[in-house]
């Protein structure tokens, strides 16, 4: 009994040492570890100060990032939906490039953003499934291209002049939407551009020229395009009031994000917000309704994929 005692406390007091000696070298490591995360804040500051410098320097800055989006499926005697043999795929493309010009006096920034969706859907059991065996319809057609030119009064303000184009591929200028209009730019920070244009002229292009009217108007835009790491980010609001009716009125709303994983390929994802009463009406939206009468309707689309950044 003696021996087994002396035994467990002999490991007791091993361990004990043990316990002690770990606990020793930790702090001593933590000791060591303050003054090296110090130094990487340090670094990581002297880094962020050198790039700031670099942004603030004169010249053009691009960037372009793309998502790709793709689903492939089919079923076969699958009788608990209402094509049980059928095929289908959805795929989208959304695209975002940009191209500022930075000088001491003035600077010049374009943008563009793309996003076209398509889908499929065959069923085997049609009396003629090969009819649309090769068809995509496509669901979502977006294009949107901005050109901004300002003088600068400071760093921050600049008087300023905005064209701004939205339409379709397959239904090109139908409609289409052609802002044109001076007024004021802030610039609050690095990426991020407010345009807020009293004197604005909102071009409109449809063939059913009844349901749409050109108008005068203030433009207000909101750009933030920015990346930060593997992390490729472009926010844009856009809106055109009417100084005529708030039925002439809309607004447009995408977000795009890219997250970079390997070699410039990542996971992407963007969603898009509209609001235009004159389409809501020109569509039929709420069948018998006039303009006035008609609910704007809050317009949305998404897509999420592979992404691919230059």
């Amino acid at each position: 009994m003696k021996k087994l005692i002396f035994v467990a406390l002999t490991v007791f007091a091993g361990a004990f040492t043990y316990s002690q000696d770990d606990t020793k070298k930790a702090e001593e490591l933590k000791a060591m570890l303050g003054p090296k995360a110090d130094s990487i804040a340090a670094i990581q500051g002297r880094i962020d100060a050198i790039q700031g410098e670099i942004d603030g320097l004169p010249g053009w800055r691009k960037g372009i990032f793309g998502t790709i989006g793709a689903n492939l499926s089919g079923s076969n005697n699958w009788y608990q939906q209402a094509t049980p043999n059928n095929s289908a795929g959805n795929i989208g493309i959304a695209l975002n490039g940009f191209a500022n010009l930075k000088k001491e006096k003035y600077f010049w920034n374009n943008s563009a953003n793309v996003n076209l969706q398509w889908v499929k859907l065959q069923d085997k059991d049609a009396e003629n499934p090969a009819e649309d065996a090769d068809k995509f319809n496509p669901t979502t057609d977006v294009i949107n291209f901005t050109s901004l030119f300002g003088y600068n009064l400071s760093k921050k303000f600049a008087v300023s002049a905005l064209g701004e184009f939205r339409s379709s591929i397959n239904e090109f200028n139908n409609p289409g939407y052609l802002d044109i209009g001076i007024g004021a730019t802030w610039l609050p920070i690095e990426g991020m551009v407010v345009v807020v244009h009293p004197l604005n002229y909102n071009f409109i292009f449809a063939e059913e020229d009844a349901a749409y009217e050109s108008s005068t108007g203030a433009k207000i835009v909101v750009d933030y395009t920015r990346q930060l790491g593997a992390v490729n980010f472009k926010s844009n609001f856009s809106t055109f009031q009417s100084y005529k009716s708030g039925d002439l009125s809309n607004w447009n709303w995408i977000n795009s994000f890219g997250y970079t994983l390997w070699k410039g390929i990542g996971l992407g994802f963007e969603f898009g917000l509209r609001g235009n009463k004159q389409e809501s009406f020109a569509l039929g939206a709420n069948p018998g309704a006039t303009l006035a009468t008609t609910d704007a309707n809050t317009q949305s689309y998404w897509l999420f994929g592979l992404n691919y950044s230059l």
